[in-house]
């Protein structure tokens, strides 16, 4: 009687327990629908999307085996929501990255260097990041640089360890201090020449940037961008270990922590709107790259992507983690090439100078 009871009330368990993951992963992708400006909490969804994923296939693969009508359920929940499968792990990864690109051929960099800071808390270290930081990008080869979070002064002029080898650059100077004489933001160094350039501005901190480049007789335009982050400091890190041990002291860190995230989802709403307006009005076929902030089941992401190839699903194989700190599944950087664009080597590089992963693509446009 009491078996028969406690195997009753497992099943009961199981059936709303898998009922519900089902229902949140069905609502996480309506993610390209729904811009977090209007409606904040479907981007902190996205964020668990890729566990919501690993449990129904777990809950598929448990049904199967005991009461195989029940895995209808959760395998029909991951046929409606293919899409959010798709941009998580990439399959294509065959060849191993060669450092020699073909002639016709392109390089591109896209890395966010965490202002040359660096991981270590060594002093000396830290003073040898900016070298490193450059050798790290530059022994690549590439043809195109992005750097988010990039910073130069007068007293250490950070412009110069890539000038050299790439004569022509846009800076967004987004961040100014002692009248000028430190500044940040995102850049783009070229070997092409630059025939234009430009800056959208966010409304609150950050912006997009623009350059158009001379590749023999093509033109092309290249964006970077560095969307609104979370801002997470070091007692945010350290809520985030409360919130891990359920008692007063963790339900303040949630509200601390979800007030941040809040602030940041709505202002990344806005920018990718900014972001969509000014890939629209370009004419050339263009490469967006940067830090996005935002994984892949993000709104950010699938409307910023539109039609354009993600070079780490067309050429790599995983889950593509490209921030280093929190979770294993965060990759937030990018590099989306149009359509106009074949994508024909890709690598991340960790040189555990940033908390971000350098990301490299070789890139051909076609004629």
């Amino acid at each position: 009687m009491a078996k028969g009871w406690i195997r009753r009330t497992t099943k009961k368990i199981f059936i709303i327990g898998n009922a519900i993951v089902v229902l949140l992963f069905l609502i996480a992708s309506l993610s390209p629908y729904i811009n977090p400006n209007d409606f904040w909490l479907h981007g902190v969804l996205a964020l668990c999307t890729p566990y919501l994923i690993l449990l129904l296939i777990l809950s598929a693969l448990f049904w199967l085996i005991t009461r195989p009508i029940w895995s209808l359920l959760p395998i029909i929940a991951l046929l409606i929501g293919w899409q959010q499968i798709a941009v998580v792990f990439a399959w294509t990864g065959n060849a191993i990255f060669t450092k020699r690109k073909a002639e016709n051929h392109f390089r591109i960099v896209n890395w966010n260097i965490q202002s040359f800071n660096g991981l270590s808390k060594n002093a000396l270290a830290k003073k040898m990041v900016r070298e490193e930081v450059a050798s790290s990008i530059l022994k690549t080869y590439p043809d195109i640089i992005c750097l988010q979070e990039f910073n130069t002064a007068s007293s250490e002029n950070n412009i110069q360890l890539f000038s050299r080898t790439h004569p022509y650059y846009y800076f967004s100077k987004d961040y100014e201090r002692n009248d000028g004489e430190y500044q940040s933001g995102c850049i783009i160094f070229s070997k092409y020449p630059m025939i234009d350039s430009g800056r959208v501005a966010f409304p609150s901190e950050e912006s997009l940037i623009y350059a158009d480049l001379l590749k023999g007789k093509d033109t092309m335009r290249i964006f970077n961008t560095h969307l609104q982050s979370f801002k997470f400091k070091k007692n945010d890190y350290a809520d985030i270990e409360k919130i891990k041990d359920p008692n007063e002291s963790s339900f303040s860190a949630t509200l601390r922590l979800m007030r941040k995230m809040k602030a940041a989802y709505k202002k990344r709403g806005t920018q990718t709107t900014l972001v969509n307006i000014a890939m629209e009005r370009s004419p050339y076929p263009s490469i967006i790259s940067g830090d996005f902030n935002d994984v892949p089941n993000s709104y950010t992401y699938f409307s910023i992507r539109g039609n354009k190839k993600d070079a780490f699903l067309e050429r790599s194989f995983g889950l593509g983690r490209s921030f280093i700190s929190i979770a294993p599944t965060l990759r937030i950087d990018y590099i989306l090439p149009d359509q106009q664009f074949d994508v024909k080597q890709f690598d991340m590089v960790d040189e555990a100078l940033s908390d971000h992963i350098m990301l490299v693509a070789d890139i051909r446009l076609r004629k």
